[in-house]
């Protein structure tokens, strides 16, 4: 197959200017439908990733990535620490003590998490100690019954900063002849923070101690440790090696999966049909390129017919063609790649100029660009609009010059 004059024939029989005007037309269509196809799809999956990585960075930031619970107070929970700190992916460790409770204010009641922690172990939760006004985790003093409240929370019980607030809490309950009795105590509200997410409405953090206390547990013994991790959806992956660091004790592993799994399946889901949506486009273009092509063949069947008698073979009748439809492809590719990737890069930049604010005023979108996601885009839109030339040069190249010429 000579592929030069395939190529120059095809690149002049897309340059110039067609007989059939609606031919013109649909590929005119194509091209544009594949640079809006691929423009938008460049532009929203880095939306919706910008999105997820905000979650990520924000929710799992805050919750714990990966507890581990014994039923009796850990042994050597120091040497245990430092051998958790060297597998692959743990960043940092602390003891931990979560308490499932309710919050209640003259104004209402709430259902909570609360988190234990030593003040100076919250360096390791930067979404949630740089974002606490006023204040900080050094506020919490054991025995002095401190809280540190999410936004959104706050709002909802209606308290302030220097207010108290009681917290009963399930664990803890002893039994009485009235029947069971949880574990309660008057909390002071020493700070609020606010991570921009869903842990603002439900989350709180107090001292270790003081939440050991609210379990009747020894306040200076370790039955919880929270783990960090440089990928909180690694933590799948570690859950063996952290059972055989405890090998004589019954340990409970749990990630963030158990709280907040479904709601990163959604996120995920809904990317994944956003792009699955927005393919469609591009699949659409690819229907017209098989158009516009079976137009052109029936335009030029003399044209085919004399080539054939000169000598042409039925691959380079089909190259002709192939070559035809790729280039309304490349240029409708490259012109949504360059346009799309101008635009995810310059989002919010664009919109503050047009004065514009989805999010609201002083908000911007979160926007990160793949360049992993942008080739697989590239490579199936060229694969595809590949596919869509091969059934009309397969009709070009079975034309018969005996009975394409018979009436010329």
């Amino acid at each position: 197959m000579n592929l030069d004059i395939a190529f120059f024939i095809g690149y002049r029989y897309w340059r110039v200017k067609k007989s059939n005007g609606f031919a013109s037309f649909i590929t005119f269509f194509a091209a544009s439908g594949i640079f809006l196809g691929v423009t938008a799809l460049i532009l929203i999956s880095s939306v919706m990733n910008g999105l997820e990585s905000n979650l990520k960075n924000k929710l799992l930031g805050t919750i714990p990535n990966v507890t581990v619970n014994t039923e009796k107070p850990m042994e050597n929970w120091q040497q245990k620490r430092q051998a958790i700190n060297q597998l692959e992916g743990v960043e940092a460790v602390i003891p931990s003590a979560s308490i499932k409770g309710m919050l209640q204010s003259n104004a209402d009641l709430k259902a909570v998490q609360i988190y234990g922690i030593y003040p100076e172990d919250g360096k390791y939760i930067p979404t949630v100690d740089n974002n606490i006004y006023p204040g900080s985790f050094s506020d919490l003093i054991s025995g002095k019954y401190q809280i540190i409240l999410g936004q959104e929370l706050a709002r909802k019980l209606k308290v302030r900063i220097g207010q108290r607030i009681r917290l009963v809490s399930s664990k803890g309950v002893i039994y009485s002849p009235m029947g069971p009795m949880p574990s309660q105590r008057k909390f002071t509200v020493a700070g609020v923070f606010e991570t921009g997410s869903q842990v603002d409405a439900n989350v709180a953090y107090i001292h270790y101690k003081d939440a050991r206390r609210m379990m009747r547990l020894a306040p200076s013994k370790v039955s919880e440790l929270r783990l960090f991790m440089d990928d909180p959806f690694n933590a799948p992956n570690i859950e063996g090696a952290l059972k055989n660091i405890f090998p004589n004790q019954t340990v409970q592993v749990n990630d963030w999966r158990q709280t907040y799994g479904s709601f990163f399946g959604a996120v995920r889901m809904e990317n994944n049909m956003m792009s699955l949506m927005l393919s469609l486009i591009i699949l659409v273009a690819a229907f017209n390129i098989i158009s516009a092509l079976v137009m052109m063949v029936t335009d030029k069947t003399t044209d085919v017919a004399v080539l054939k008698t000169q000598g042409l073979s039925m691959a380079n009748v089909m190259a002709v063609f192939m070559v035809q439809g790729t280039f309304n492809a490349i240029i409708g590719l490259f012109g949504g790649l360059l346009v799309g990737v101008v635009l995810s890069l310059n989002l919010n930049t664009i919109l503050t100029t047009l004065g514009l604010s989805i999010l609201g005023p002083g908000m911007a979108l979160p926007v990160e660009l793949e360049w992993s996601r942008v080739l697989v885009i590239a490579i199936g839109t060229l694969l595809l609009s590949f596919a869509a030339t091969l059934y009309p040069s397969l009709q070009a190249a079975k034309i018969e010059p005996a009975n394409a010429l018979r009436y010329e």
